[in-house]
């Protein structure tokens, strides 16, 4: 394991519901940011040197804790970790100094191209030292603890040596990283992969947890009539995914929850109304607990 510290954030999230700040609510943010307990954004949008962005977020920083959540390193790809996207991914940090910073179990970059894709990897001995490897070097580049995403699958490796759980449980031990945990994403796998979601976390190192991830999906129907769920961020939780929340916080107790909407953006209220049922649940399970 990294002997790197877990460095506190001097501005940490608290355990409640934040949202994912999109520019299409960037007004409404502004107008109430009092009613959110926290932000999380993609620093890749925000990997340039002005413009109206880095005002609301700097706005926004100013007002509330926010956590990072990265799309670009691909941190199971071949090749190591892009240096100069590091150096604008450190700046950023050194600015905004987020609370959180996450990235995805997952690949994204091949010979140099970005896929604009977060693609799956086998969970072979190889793929984890190669993950060993990457996360370590970014965590030493960045001076900083990082999340790891559980990805949303929509098929399985023939030759996987290993389970995601296990893998998880490994990369964490080898390189001190936590986990965020992405709730839907457990489910849509499940589904898709046929297995079941609560034999999958009763094996998931639930006490690495920092960071949940709640979102919508849409169901499909695929070319052999067989439905398919694809993690598309733009809908409402979906009632079994509620449930599967509920049964993770009754197990790890309130945790920094995001809601996630980055397609077919609704009404700002909407995610509002979401952060507060995630809220609910949170308060409704400590009162459990106590009893």
């Amino acid at each position: 394991m990294s002997s790197r510290l877990h460095i506190a954030a001097a501005d940490p999230i608290p355990a409640q519901a934040g949202i994912g700040l999109r520019a299409g609510h960037y007004a409404d943010f502004g107008l109430a940011p009092q009613r959110v307990a926290w932000i999380e954004v993609h620093p890749e949008n925000y990997m340039c040197a002005g413009g109206p962005q880095h005002r609301v977020l700097g706005a926004a920083r100013a007002c509330c804790p926010v956590s990072f959540h990265g799309v670009g390193l691909s941190l199971g790809g071949a090749a190591r970790p892009d240096k100069a996207h590091l150096a604008r991914l450190a700046e950023l940090i050194r600015r905004y100094e987020p609370s959180l910073f996450s990235e995805h179990l997952a690949w994204s970059i091949e010979d140099g191209r970005f896929l604009n894709d977060l693609l799956p990897l086998p969970y072979t001995k190889e793929a984890l030292e190669r993950l060993v490897s990457h996360v370590d070097e970014i965590q030493d580049y960045l001076g900083r603890h990082m999340l790891i995403e559980n990805p949303s699958l929509y098929l399985s490796f023939e030759g996987n040596e290993t389970d995601e759980p296990a893998l998880l449980t490994e990369l964490v031990r080898r390189t001190g990283c936590g986990l965020l945990l992405d709730v839907n994403n457990v489910f849509v796998s499940a589904t898709n992969c046929g297995f079941d979601p609560r034999g999958y976390l009763a094996r998931y190192p639930l006490a690495a947890i920092e960071e949940i991830h709640l979102a919508g999906y849409r169901a499909e129907i695929d070319a052999d009539g067989v439905e398919v769920l694809i993690d598309t961020h733009n809908d409402l939780i979906s009632d079994p995914v509620w449930a599967l929340y509920r049964h993770v916080i009754n197990q790890t107790g309130p945790r920094p929850t995001l809601i996630e909407w980055d397609q077919d953006l609704p009404a700002w209220d909407v995610l509002l109304g979401e952060a507060a049922r995630a809220d609910d649940i949170m308060r409704t399970e400590v009162l459990h607990a106590a009893e």
